[in-house]
């Protein structure tokens, strides 16, 4: 699988987004191509895809934070087409995501998973993680 950052909107990213993000969560909504642009040139975010034969089959979002106690990152949105699940290729983006956060001088990456999701939670602690108790709360507005 070839991964690479996503520098500028394109209608094959912006349809691998509509084939990939519901089957991360179907009540999500969905980057049309503006939005897809807003995301790509915001400095601290950064989205990679993963393609194999020339179909995008996966993707990750890695977004960058400062703060008084140091620069952090936050995964997001990881996601491996189901029909190349079982095969590496969430392992091998999670660790460009990891690469990537340490060549920038992050000292800590955080991600949140939905206990349910076991598969997801295994590669995770797989490649390092390890499940940090506290209590994550959201507010919707």
């Amino acid at each position: 699988m070839n991964i690479y950052q996503v520098k500028e909107s394109k209608a094959e990213i912006t349809e691998a987004l509509q084939r990939l993000i519901p089957q991360l969560n179907p009540m999500s909504r969905i980057p049309n191509g503006e939005e897809l642009q807003q995301i790509i040139e915001n400095k601290n975010t950064f989205l990679f895809v993963g393609e194999k034969n020339g179909m995008i089959i996966a993707t990750i979002s890695v977004a960058f934070y400062r703060i008084p106690t140091g620069k952090k990152a936050w995964i997001e949105d990881v996601v491996v087409d189901e029909n190349a699940r079982g095969k590496g290729y969430g392992k091998m983006l999670m660790q460009h995501a990891i690469d990537f956060a340490k060549s920038e001088g992050i000292s800590k990456i955080y991600l949140t998973s939905n206990p349910s999701r076991i598969a997801a939670n295994n590669l995770y602690q797989s490649v390092g993680f390890e499940q940090y108790i506290t209590n994550v709360y959201r507010m919707y507005l």
